[in-house]
């Protein structure tokens, strides 16, 4: 990444002509370095797997959106939560700027030959199996994915001399916290097959970096909520369950912790990080308010004008984590702030799936039926009722 060129007229031939003018009417002095750097992408080619999934979708929109220069290539396997429909608008949008290569990132070869084919010069890694459920089921899929699949990643990157390699964790790696909020130098103590293979995988990127001086940086994010995201996930289950009249499950007690994040502030964190973070450091992003899952439930049935009675309580998960909670005061000095609280995040979400039944009626109808009667069928016919019913 190049300095910022010291000069007002340097600053001004480094933008194009409709940037320039559109930088929301102020002159250019009165812009700080992060504000000007930030108007322009930090690296022109990007390769983001795992972009058909939730956040990595969002991600590349994000991009494309923001940065009329930049170039992103989405490359995923389409597992089951990779849906090509939430990539669907793409091409006409933004034509050559988007391309999609549906590949596994553990196949090297092909991870190469697009590396080299589109001149990637950033990689973004959202590829990764992420459902702790799921994990619980088969941790083998885990570990190849998340843990050799970013090893994969990590040789083509050594091999292909690439600018930046960016690592999207999880705060699960830390571990439960029952007071308090982890920093980045917390040891990680990772507590179910999904997490554990997470943490894998930030070594890994943290040994290639002292190692192999490979261009690292790697983001722990808190629990996204937001569009595309696949209905196995809290905020979407719950949504479209309330939207269907059926009962939604909640885990033990209902008082387990979460820190819900609304996914274009994860982007735009992912945006200060590529352009202003250290590399070989870790950032934590996180919104700074936990909420109880019962919580959580009860104000879903609100927006959505549902009784609260359609809620349940189910037996627990194996190794559940009580309390998550992050410190992102390292990603805050450098300017990012999220913008949208808990309720903001929640009401766009709902609005979301309200209005895009298109996108997840056919998921919920298909193949999530098996894993939904797997998961829950056996827990909801001894649930009880809701406590805030």
């Amino acid at each position: 990444m190049g300095l910022i060129p010291n000069t007002h007229r340097n600053l001004k031939d480094s933008y194009t002509v409709s940037q320039y003018h559109t930088l929301n009417g102020r002159g250019l002095t009165d812009f700080s370095q992060e504000e000007m750097i930030r108007e322009k992408p930090p690296y022109q080619n990007f390769l983001v797997t795992g972009g058909a999934g939730f956040i990595g979708s969002n991600f590349v929109r994000y991009m494309l959106e923001k940065y009329t220069t930049c170039r992103i290539v989405v490359y995923d396997c389409l597992s089951y939560s990779g849906n090509l429909s939430t990539l669907r608008e793409l091409s006409a949008t933004y034509g050559e700027r988007y391309t999609f290569i549906q590949g596994d990132i553990c196949d090297e070869v092909q991870v190469g030959n697009a590396l080299m084919q589109h001149e990637i010069d950033c990689i973004v890694n959202f590829a990764a199996e992420t459902h702790v459920d799921r994990s619980l089921m088969d941790p083998g899929v885990f570990a190849r994915t998340n843990v050799m699949g970013t090893c994969a990643l990590l040789e083509q990157t050594r091999r292909y001399e690439i600018k930046r390699f960016h690592q999207i964790s999880t705060d699960e790696v830390y571990g439960q916290i029952l007071q308090g909020s982890f920093k980045e130098t917390d040891n990680l103590r990772p507590r179910n097959p999904y997490s554990a293979t997470k943490a894998g995988a930030d070594s890994l990127c943290l040994a290639y970096f002292n190692s192999f001086d490979l261009p690292i940086t790697i983001s722990r994010g808190s629990n996204n909520i937001g569009p595309y995201q696949y209905p196995e996930k809290v905020v979407p289950l719950f949504v479209t369950n309330l939207l269907d009249e059926l009962p939604i499950p909640v885990y033990g007690d209902g008082t387990y912790e979460r820190d819900y994040l609304y996914v274009h502030d994860h982007c735009e964190a992912i945006d200060y990080i590529l352009h202003l973070g250290q590399m070989g450091e870790v950032y934590n992003i996180g919104s700074g308010h936990e909420t109880k899952n019962i919580t959580l439930a009860s104000t879903l049935c609100d927006l959505l004008c549902k009784p609260t009675s359609l809620i349940r309580l189910v037996d627990d998960r194996p190794g559940q984590d009580r309390r998550y909670s992050l410190d992102s005061s390292k990603l805050e000095s450098l300017g990012w702030q999220p913008k949208h609280t808990l309720i903001d995040g929640l009401k766009a979400s709902v609005t979301w799936y309200v209005e895009n039944e298109w996108w997840w009626r056919p998921i919920k109808e298909g193949n999530f039926k098996v894993y939904f009667e797997r998961q829950y069928k056996q827990r909801m016919a001894h649930a009880a009722p809701s406590p805030v019913a």
